[in-house]
């Protein structure tokens, strides 16, 4: 295996491993409200979270899922080199979306996204914020604010620095899309409930 192969191997192995990091599920049980899993969309994210009634729980969840992106690229980036960085953030994408620990039913990746934009290029993480809350202060629905999000996530990656990292923010955000591919059956028929909503969503 050439060597320069092996760092980018580190770095998606280090990613996946902190990526895959259940806060949601953690913080919900230290906090006697039982496993996350079984309310909502059973999911473990900072979204579904937030259905407990726990405002400060699903903030913590939030800027957890956020920094288990962040700790990794980091770390890779200060070993390895950029290319690197950028491996590690699939790898907790993937991590989060995908953990072994829990059977490989994670989160949808928004807040593990929102880390790795604003470690990897932070102008494109603040616009990602940005155009995140605008969508969901005006329509009031999560899942097309993410969407959204993600979609343009990509253009302001090649804008501020360039294809190659334009390229991965590419395969993050279909990470997310397929993710939310419930959500989007939903939107088509019309059915996606609100923030807010007591529904079932994720």
């Amino acid at each position: 295996m050439p060597a320069e192969i092996l760092p980018l191997i580190y770095a998606l192995v280090l990613g996946y491993l902190s990526g895959s990091i259940p806060f949601g599920l953690i913080l919900t049980r230290a906090a006697g409200m039982g496993d996350i899993r079984s309310i909502g969309s059973g999911n473990i994210g900072a979204t579904n979270v937030l259905r407990t009634g726990n405002r400060p729980i699903a903030a913590a969840t939030l800027v957890l899922d956020a920094l288990k992106a962040v700790a990794p690229i980091l770390i890779a980036r200060y070993f390895w080199g950029e290319d690197a960085a950028r491996f590690a953030a699939l790898g907790a994408f993937l991590g989060h979306c995908f953990p072994a620990w829990i059977g490989f039913k994670g989160g949808k990746g928004v807040a593990v996204m929102i880390g790795s934009l604003l470690a990897l290029s932070w102008p494109a993480g603040l616009i990602f914020c940005a155009v995140w809350l605008l969508i969901a202060f005006t329509r009031k629905i999560s899942s097309i604010a993410a969407l959204t999000a993600a979609a343009t996530a990509p253009i302001f990656a090649y804008v501020f620095n360039g294809e190659r990292l334009a390229l991965v923010v590419t395969g993050l955000a279909l990470l997310l899309f397929f993710q939310h591919r419930e959500n989007i059956a939903r939107l088509l028929k019309g059915t996606e409930p609100t923030i807010g909503s007591d529904k079932k969503a994720s």
